[in-house]
């Protein structure tokens, strides 16, 4: 497994994420909220009008989804 550092992680990643330890293992959650936000901006990227402030806020979570 390769481990990813993000350089600019969106300010609101840190409150919208759950953590939870399941059988010595940590797994983490996006919130409701936080995961409505991905898949808007997602749509946006898509459509082809993604500003630059929100490809910031993307680049982050695309990382962690995978």
């Amino acid at each position: 497994m390769i481990t990813q550092t993000m350089v600019q992680p969106s300010f609101w990643i840190e409150d919208n994420i759950q953590i939870s330890h399941v059988r010595g293992l940590n797994l983490f959650k996006f919130t409701d909220d936080l995961q409505s936000r991905l898949e808007v901006l997602i749509d946006r990227k898509k459509a082809g009008v993604l500003s630059a402030e929100e490809v910031t806020g993307l680049v982050p979570l695309g990382r962690m989804k995978r």
